[in-house]
């Protein structure tokens, strides 16, 4: 019985950790998980669904070869924002992009978080993936905003600060936008006002439960809640009406932001196509959410509780990680054709030309951990891969949005030929793509159909590699970098060897741009760290409270980016490989 419940929940039996060792499930694990899985809706995960021939192949756009430039909105700086970036600094970064000749501007997760929590700054760890952070909002573009003249000597210090201050800049947003929203109410044109109830009609019921959540989590906080009093723990239909009516001005204010933020974005990516960017905005879609989010409250049956995603034993997190995000549960997935998963799809891809899923490995099996246990004691959870390929593959071609999937790590054989088979494009980080003797890939190496990237926002900055800072600062923090001083020596000799060959000798980051510029790869991106010579890393995993995480501003302005040498040099390294757009 034991074992058919194991093969129903699609529990894999043990794994082989990154050293080949096996570990084998404990019955304890087993039964966790089995419980985790199981419900009243739950069915067994159809593992080999056969898909009929005839299937769609995801977007591919234009079939140009471009660049985009990779930004952390939230890092922009700028003489007019309120000390976190912008929807406003977006469209005038896309200006920018688009006249030195770039075709995409990445973007880490838009996600909601929570606006008020300064300590919740990860966009890899959201509130809900449907709908937008506010944070976002340029407020002061909004018709109905008072005048801020009266909160200068609030945004100037903000606006000043070298790290993002969360908690300050949502204090202050949502102040004014609560009087912005005042404002509305009174003196909104009709046709705004018909805008505002047609967005409210297209995003529905999800829109209805999200806002529903907002100002609940707001009137139990600080508890989470799956520790809310009945009935706001599960509520019923006719109970959330209810709460919508007593709080109606509280549940629409939270509609209105999201009209809002939603209609910003939309313009930014309108404007990238006027100016004939190829792609225009990509955005980036976390593997999983917060379990005490409103993705997790408002559609309980499609998450799994009571287990985290995260990743076994390896070389450098030798007890395995535990990423605290909550996953989409297996066995109700498919519930009226993957209700849940198309929903998502259309919210990421709504305003996009591409889209890169996090831990696309996660679409095959993701590693689950239950809470209380280790990392070491998760097991992998089996998808029905295909079927949930076909499903993004749709929604692909519907929102003509080419999709990227993040393939780093351990690849099981025959994964990404998969991928390829349904029109995913892959993902190529130059520092990784090596041969076993140190060396670099030369550019033919890599596929056509793929992002190229130098690093990633979990990797060091090329400033900081080429100059071993971020080894030095990794064992001040007293974490094992998992390379020596020697081994970052030999790995840059073996990048100036592949300059030398590729790009005369030159070992900027401009060089390595117009290497990457030379690939096959349909889009290749750099980010706008690299770009400016930045050391500072966005993200360093495995630190909480010893690295300002999500919180580091790009030292140069906005206004001033598109003088500056090394914005210049990098622009002027594709156009000579023939990857400008203009």
């Amino acid at each position: 019985m034991r074992d058919l419940e194991v093969e129903a929940c699609g529990i894999e039996r043990g794994y082989h950790d990154i050293f080949g060792h096996w570990h084998d499930i404990s019955p304890e694990t087993q039964s966790r998980l089995i419980e985790a899985l199981s419900g009243p809706d739950a069915s067994p995960i159809m593992i080999d669904t056969p898909v009929p021939d005839g299937h769609m192949r995801a977007w591919q756009g234009d079939g140009r070869r471009i660049w985009g430039l990779a930004v952390q909105l939230y890092a922009l700086r700028s003489a007019r924002n309120w000390g976190h970036g912008d929807f406003t600094d977006l469209s005038a970064l896309v200006g920018v992009s688009a006249r030195a000749g770039a075709g995409a501007i990445g973007l880490n997760p838009l996600h909601a978080l929570f606006p008020e929590r300064a300590e919740e700054a990860s966009p890899y760890r959201p509130n809900s993936r449907l709908f937008l952070n506010p944070l976002y909002i340029d407020v002061e573009a909004i018709p109905e905003c008072p005048d801020v003249s009266e909160w200068a000597d609030d945004i100037t210090p903000l606006r000043q600060s070298e790290m993002v201050a969360y908690r300050a800049v949502g204090q202050l947003k949502l102040e004014v936008l609560w009087q912005t929203w005042d404002n509305f109410k009174r003196k909104a044109t009709a046709e705004r006002r018909a805008d505002f109830e047609e967005y409210r009609h297209e995003a529905g019921d999800a829109l209805r439960r999200f806002a529903a959540f907002e100002v609940l989590r707001l009137t139990h906080a600080p508890l989470p809640w799956p520790e809310w009093p009945m009935p706001w723990r599960t509520p019923s239909t006719a109970a959330l009406a209810e709460f919508r009516e007593a709080n109606q001005d509280a549940c629409e204010f939270q509609e209105f932001m999201q009209w809002t933020a939603d209609r910003q974005l939309g313009a930014c990516q309108a404007e990238a196509r006027r100016l004939g960017m190829s792609i225009g905005l990509y955005t980036d879609l976390a593997v999983g959410i917060n379990p005490h989010g409103a993705d997790a409250w408002s559609d309980q049956d499609a998450v799994v509780r009571g287990v985290s995603v995260g990743a076994p034993p390896d070389e450098f997190n030798r007890a395995g990680q535990n990423w605290g995000l909550a996953p989409f549960n297996p066995r109700t997935i498919s519930k009226d054709d993957f209700a849940p998963l198309r929903r998502l799809m259309r919210s990421t891809m709504r305003h996009a030309g591409a889209v890169r899923l996090d831990h696309v490995l996660g679409l095959k099996r993701l590693f689950l951990i239950p809470d209380g246990c280790g990392a070491a004691e998760g097991a992998y959870v089996r998808y029905p891969f295909e079927a949930v390929l076909r499903v993004v593959a749709e929604e692909s071609c519907r929102a003509r949005c080419i999709v990227i999937g993040e393939d780093l790590g351990t690849v099981p054989e025959g994964f990404r030929e998969t991928l390829a088979h349904w029109g995913l494009w892959s993902y190529r980080v130059m520092m990784f793509e090596r041969e076993q003797d140190g060396r670099f890939r030369p550019p033919e190496h890599y596929p056509a159909e793929a992002l190229a990237t130098f690093n990633t926002h979990d990797l060091a900055t090329f400033r900081a590699w080429m100059q071993s800072s971020d080894l030095a600062f990794k064992r001040s923090l007293g974490i094992d970098p998992g390379e020596s001083d020697d081994g970052r020596a030999h790995s840059r000799n073996m990048l100036r060897e592949l300059l030398a060959e590729r790009a005369d000798g030159n070992d900027d980051f401009a060089a390595v741009a117009y290497v990457m510029g030379q690939t096959p790869s349909r889009l290749v991106m750099v980010s706008l760290e690299d770009i400016l010579g930045l050391t500072e890393q966005i993200n360093i995993p495995g630190t909480v409270d010893e690295h300002p995480n999500w919180q580091c501003k790009i030292s140069v302005p906005l206004e001033d980016l598109e003088r500056s040498t090394g914005f210049k040099g990098v622009a002027a390294a594709f156009k000579a490989t023939g990857r400008a757009t203009t």
